[in-house]
């Protein structure tokens, strides 16, 4: 895989080394047991993969080429680069400005622009619309564009499908700027629809199966459809993409019930299905696919708590925490300085969006067992942080010099 040239404060050698060896002892990536790191008294569990994704790198590489290579120009994003605090602030500190906040609200008019601007377009894409916009102006957007490269094969996907008549139905949170970006890319070619999840999934199955008077649609679906969509006729052949940042066993979920419906409605054998239903499993990605396999196995060891790090507006590190309070008390950070002291951690609610302290999150154990990942967009140098911060807690700074000699 392509080595991208990225910040060096966003590298650790711990765990740059940590990876390396795993890799070449597991090319097929088959093995997803974590690393165990054994301070003593506290034994830390790095899940099997976590951290920079491709898709994230790449972005990171030709913002920081971009700034590094236009000085004296106005450089804007369109909005975050990626859903992490501490990447967007250094871009911000080089004097980068956003157009845009992560909901679409408008911080600098485009009317301020001219073609003499820059203006990238982050790793989530961007709708058509906003394409169209700079590019009215003159301004060259395809040179400083960061769109992951995955997200992009969902839009081609859906491109595809669409060519074939099916209505693409997008499994997403609808505020996202990705899904946003998604539905723009998908409605261009075919009607389109969004479903945040499995509960809006089968109410569209029971308008598809005529359970629901299609008069209420507009309460359970409004905003998230394209124009002129008619649910009595777009419906009838769907296909089902995803944010490519979600659950893969939620989109996988929500795909299988919706070919269940279909089959129902139309009375359909399996081998006939897919004259109503398009196959889209590819438009997994496969580091979301990764890092979650990779959570679900960590899980399978025995511990006293998860924690995972990332920014608090990332829907991938949100996911892996949802993922590990199924079976720990698991709390969500943003770096090492949310960790307050041994006996209290700043942690945050993905579901409430509140933040909340915890005292006695360490326990008094003879031995501590935590299991430690990261979201696609956490630089590796904030997990060292937080591995340092921890095994300092249990005068294991000696051991921890051993460890990083052990990996080199």
């Amino acid at each position: 895989m392509k080595q991208f040239s990225i910040p060096v404060n966003y590298r650790s050698p711990l765990i740059a080394s940590i990876k390396k060896k795993r890799r070449e002892s597991d090319k097929l990536k088959k093995d997803l047991t974590p690393t165990e790191l054994d301070f003593g008294r506290l034994k830390i569990f790095l899940a099997r993969h976590f951290g920079f994704c491709y898709g994230v790198e790449n972005a990171i590489e030709i913002a920081f080429d971009t700034v590094e290579n236009n000085p004296g120009k106005r450089i804007y994003l369109l909005s975050e680069m990626i859903h992490n605090p501490f990447v967007n602030q250094d871009l911000l500190a080089r004097g980068v400005k956003f157009l845009m906040d992560t909901k679409g609200n408008i911080l600098i008019p485009f009317e301020s622009l001219t073609a003499e601007d820059i203006v990238m377009i982050p790793a989530f894409g961007t709708t058509l619309e906003i394409e169209r916009k700079l590019q009215d102006i003159g301004i060259q957007i395809e040179k400083y564009n960061t769109t992951c490269p995955f997200v992009e094969k969902v839009w081609n996907r859906s491109e595809q499908i669409a060519h074939k008549g099916f209505t693409i139905v997008i499994h997403g949170k609808p505020t996202h700027e990705e899904t946003r970006a998604t539905f723009s890319h998908s409605e261009a070619n075919a009607p389109a629809i969004v479903v945040n999840d499995m509960a809006e999934a089968i109410i569209l199955g029971d308008y598809i199966l005529g359970k629901r008077d299609m008069v209420s649609f507009d309460t359970h679906f409004k905003g998230r459809y394209s124009s002129e969509f008619d649910p009595n006729r777009d419906l009838s052949r769907i296909g089902v993409v995803n944010q490519t940042t979600m659950l893969a066993t939620d989109t996988q979920a929500i795909a299988d019930h919706l070919k269940s419906i279909m089959k129902i409605k139309y009375e359909l054998s399996e081998s006939a299905v897919a004259e109503h239903f398009a196959d889209t499993r590819d438009t997994l990605c496969y580091a979301t696919n990764d890092n979650q396999s990779a959570v679900i196995s960590m899980l399978e060891q025995e511990a006293d708590l998860a924690i995972v790090i990332g920014g608090r507006k990332s829907s991938n590190s949100s996911h892996l925490v949802e993922l590990c309070e199924h079976k720990l008390p698991t709390y969500f950070i943003e770096s090492a300085e949310d960790i307050l002291s041994d006996k209290l951690i700043k942690g945050y609610n993905w579901q409430t969006h509140q933040e909340y302290e915890k005292e006695g999150f360490l326990t008094d154990n003879e031995t501590v067992k935590i299991l430690i990942t990261s979201g696609a967009s956490c630089p590796d140098a904030i997990v060292e942080t937080v591995i340092e911060k921890l095994s300092g807690y249990y005068s294991a700074a000696s051991k921890l010099e051993e460890i990083k000699a052990s990996w080199a």
